[in-house]
C-alpha cells in the first residue's frame, strides 16, 4: 500500500488515555497495509513545564542546555507510543532524533535540519515495525542535542516525508481541516478540502495556527503532499480533512479568497518628522535588525518639507525592545521629531490564489470595512494576498464582516 508519516500534536498525545488512542488510530491505517513513520509531540503543556524549570534556575538560560532539557519531552512521547503500539500486538520502534539521525545547523532553539540518515527507518519498515521518531528535535555536527522551535514537529514530520519519498504526510491536530478562518471567531466558517502550498503559506505566515509555517515551506520545497487531519475523529470517518496541494493540480476549488488570517501578536512603530534622504530607512531598520528582531509590514509616507513619518510592524514580545532602541539610538542618530509606538493592534489578511486574475479586491475589502467604521492604519500587498492594520478592538468585527462580504461560507461552483 502506501508509505505514510503521521505526526501527532500535543494535545492528541496530552495523557495515557489519548496515547492509546493514537495507537488504536496507527493500529487502523497498520491493519490497511501501509508502512507508518509516526512523529509526535511533547506531552500537552510538557515543553513549556520544562522550560519554564530551566527558567527558574536561570533567568537568560544557555541555548545549548535548553535544548537538551526541552528534548526529553518527545523522548519520552515516542517510548510511550511506542509502547502502547506494541500492546496492540504490532511491532514498533521508537527513534530519538540523534539516533535517526536528523541532522541540523547548530542555531539552537530554532535550529533547521541538513539532512536525514533513512537507512535504519527503511530497515526497520521492511521488517513490518511502526516506526516512531521524536518530533522537534535532532544532533548537529558536533554532537549537540538541538531543537527546531515551535511547532518544530510538523517540520520533523515533513523532513521525514521528504527524506523519505512518502506518499503523503498527515498531521493529526485537534481540529479537523483548514478553515476559511477560525470558527470560533465565525461560526460559518467552512472547512476547504483543498488549499494550495502558496495560500497554505500565506495564511500561516499571516497568523492561522493550524500549521508551522517553516513545514509548509519545507513541504512546498520538496512536494511533500500535506493532508491536515483532526486525531478526535472515528477510525473510519470518510471525512478526509484538508489536502495542502498544487495550484495546477485539476478539481482544484476555484474561490478568489480562500481564506482569512488573523494576527493579534503585532505592535506598530512610528517615526516621525524624519529626513527624507537615501539610506534614511536602513538607518531606522538596522539597528532593529542587528536586535535580531523580525519587521513585517513597513510604510514610508510622502515626503513634505523634506520630512517623511516611518512607520513598522513587529511581533508584540519584541515592543518594549524595538521601541527602546529607536529612543535610544535611532531618533538622536536621525534628529527625527519623535517616536510612538502602539502595541493594541491586529493584522487581518485576505488570501487566495483566485486574486492573481480578478481585479477589485483590496477595493471591496476597503468598502466592508469602511461600511463597518474600521479604520485602515496600514496595508500591505503580495501577488495573493491583501493585508491590513487595525485597532485591535475591531478585529473580530472585520474578520466576521469580510468573511460575510466574501461569501466564505459558501462553496464556491
Amino acid at each position: 500500500m502506501a508509505l505514510i508519516v503521521q505526526k501527532y500534536g500535543g494535545t492528541s498525545m496530552g495523557s495515557p488515555e489519548r496515547i492509546r488512542e493514537v495507537a488504536k488510530r496507527i493500529a487502523h491505517y497498520h491493519s490497511q497495509g501501509h508502512q507508518l513513520i509516526v512523529v509526535p509531540s511533547a506531552m500537552s503543556g510538557e515543553t513549556n513545564r520544562l522550560l519554564g524549570l530551566a527558567k527558574q534556575l536561570n533567568a537568560e538560560p544557555d541555548g545549548r542546555e535548553l535544548d537538551v532539557i526541552a528534548a526529553t519531552g518527545e523522548q519520552v512521547s515516542v517510548g510511550l507510543l511506542a509502547l502502547a503500539i506494541q500492546n496492540l500486538g504490532i511491532k514498533a520502534k521508537s527513534y530519538t532524533g540523534w539516533q535517526v539521525k536528523v541532522l541540523t545547523d547548530s542555531a539552537f532553539t530554532k535550529a533547521r535540519i541538513l539532512s536525514i540518515d533513512d537507512k535504519n527507518i527503511r530497515k526497520d519498515l521492511a521488517e513490518g515495525n511502526v516506526v516512531v521518531v521524536a518530533g522537534f528535535q535532532g544532533i548537529d555536527e558536533h554532537g549537540n542535542i538541538t531543537t527546531l522551535g515551535r511547532g518544530g514537529s510538523d517540520t520533523t514530520g515533513v523532513a521525514m516525508a521528504a527524506a523519505l519519498k512518502a506518499d503523503e504526510c498527515q498531521i493529526f491536530t485537534d481540529v479537523d481541516g483548514v478553515y476559511t478562518t477560525d470558527p470560533r471567531v465565525v461560526p460559518s466558517a467552512r472547512k476547504l478540502d483543498q488549499i494550495t502550498f502558496e495560500e497554505m503559506f500565506e495564511l500561516a505566515s499571516q497568523g492561522s495556527k493550524v500549521l508551522q509555517i517553516r513545514s509548509v515551506e519545507f513541504a512546498g520545497k520538496y512536494k511533500v503532499k500535506l493532508r491536515v487531519l483532526s486525531s478526535f475523529t472515528e477510525f473510519d470517518s470518510q471525512d478526509r480533512g484538508t489536502l495542502i496541494t498544487y495550484e495546477e493540480d485539476e478539481n482544484m476549488e476555484q474561490a478568489i479568497i480562500s481564506g482569512i488570517a488573523f494576527n493579534r501578536d503585532e505592535a506598530k512603530l512610528t517615526v516621525a518628522g524624519v529626513p527624507d534622504r537615501p539610506g534614511i530607512a536602513f538607518s531606522i531598520l538596522g539597528p532593529i535588525a542587528e536586535a535580531n528582531i523580525d519587521i513585517d509590514v513597513i510604510i514610508q509616507n510622502t515626503s513634505f518639507e523634506g520630512l517623511t513619518d516611518f512607520s513598522f510592524t513587529v511581533h508584540r514580545n519584541d515592543y518594549a525592545k524595538a521601541l527602546a532602541i529607536l529612543n535610544d539610538k535611532v531618533k538622536p542618530l536621525i534628529n527625527a521629531r519623535s517616536v510612538a509606538g502602539d502595541n493594541k493592534i491586529a493584522k487581518i489578511s485576505l488570501v487566495g490564489i483566485g486574486m492573481r486574475s480578478h481585479v477589485g479586491i483590496a477595493a471591496k475589502m476597503f468598502e466592508t470595512l469602511a461600511h463597518e467604521n474600521v479604520n485602515i492604519q496600514m496595508i500591505s500587498t503580495s501577488e495573493i494576498k491583501t493585508s491590513v492594520v487595525v485597532d485591535e478592538k475591531y478585529m473580530e468585527l472585520a474578520v466576521r464582516a469580510l468573511h460575510t462580504a466574501f461569501e466564505l461560507d459558501k462553496v464556491p461552483v
